[in-house]
């Protein structure tokens, strides 16, 4: 790929991810995209022949960005307030830098109507965080000894209070509520 194209392949999935973080999934077409970026509608088909595509790349790109983000569950905090205080951070920063929600957050809340690729690329992405979390947990004194279900609860709930939280952040116009908001340990 061209260097040309490889920038306008970036600005397609920039605007995109924009626009379905906004918007969600159905709240954008292949015309607002091109013409966003100032290309032709058939120059987005170019890249990504259908908006499942599209989807699926955007879902698969926003995942590694969050994992690189996370980095290596050997390189997790020692304790286990601290790797959920990570998580948190992580979702607190993307809500106060550009007010925008958590892009497999709403992709998963509209599943029903998605395509069952895009629906797997964010489940993906929940498989992916909760793994992290039972992983990084697992090594702390906390988790230590815990059996695998609980360290499975304890990072199911902390994404459900984060991606819950962000929609409540967002529908007050209050970003900075999801900061009050931190996860908890389980007993």
């Amino acid at each position: 790929m061209s260097r040309n194209a490889a920038v306008t392949e970036e600005k397609i999935l920039d605007l995109a991810e924009k626009m379905i973080r906004d918007n969600g999934y159905n709240g954008f077409s292949f015309r607002e995209i091109a013409s966003g970026i100032g290309v032709k509608s058939s120059s987005v088909h170019y890249y990504f022949p259908a908006k499942s595509d599209l989807g699926v790349k955007v879902a698969n790109r926003y995942s590694e960005r969050f994992m690189d983000a996370l980095g290596d569950p050997a390189d997790a905090p020692k304790t286990a307030e601290a790797v959920l205080n990570k998580v948190h951070g992580l979702f607190v920063s993307a809500l106060q830098k550009d007010g925008q929600m958590c892009l497999c957050g709403v992709l998963a809340a509209e599943t029903p109507g998605l395509p069952v690729d895009v629906a797997m690329e964010a489940k993906a992405f929940f498989d992916r965080v909760t793994k992290w979390l039972v992983v990084s947990l697992s090594r702390t004194d906390w988790g230590k000894g815990r059996p695998e279900d609980d360290l499975q609860a304890q990072a199911l709930s902390t994404l459900a209070l984060l991606e819950g939280g962000m929609m409540v952040a967002r529908v007050q116009g209050r970003p900075d509520l999801l900061a009050s908001m931190k996860p908890q340990l389980a007993d």
